[in-house]
């Protein structure tokens, strides 16, 4: 089934100038880019993204790392999208990644990891969402 998910290139990657090779390898893998922005958010909109992760001890210092630099959100498409993301991605920790995943290749810790993306249709529809609001993306084809 195709599907859409959303990734960001994190702060990290985008100030190693490293977002040229993630979106390189990710349509390598199949993916189609159906929209992409770059922007800054602040603490506020970071919190606002993360908001599912409020209570957890590492929000404070995610939110302010994800405020820190430009992002790169990017609306992804392919067949079973998702989980071929996660896959794609590696471990959240680059140290346990799996070798040639874009973690384990541009991430330099479990805090700065390169990237993120969705994990779950619901997620996935929020998180595109909370991007590109109102946006009338391109169908597949």
């Amino acid at each position: 089934m195709v599907q859409r998910t959303l990734t960001i290139i994190k702060p990290d990657a985008v100030e190693r100038r490293a977002t040229g090779k993630i979106l390189a390898r990710l349509e390598e893998d199949g993916f189609r880019v159906v929209a992409i922005r770059l922007l800054r958010m602040d603490e506020r909109e970071a919190g606002g993204f993360y908001a599912v992760h409020r209570e957890r001890p590492f929000y404070g210092d995610l939110c302010r790392f994800m405020s820190s630099g430009a992002i790169v959100p990017i609306v992804l498409e392919r067949e079973d999208a998702i989980a071929h993301l996660r896959r794609v991605m590696g471990a959240t920790d680059p140290a346990k990644a799996e070798a040639g995943t874009i973690r384990k290749l541009f991430g330099a810790n479990i805090e700065r990891n390169a990237i993120h993306g969705s994990d779950a249709p619901v997620t996935a529809a929020f998180e595109m969402g909370y991007f590109f609001p109102g946006l009338e993306i391109a169908a597949a084809g």
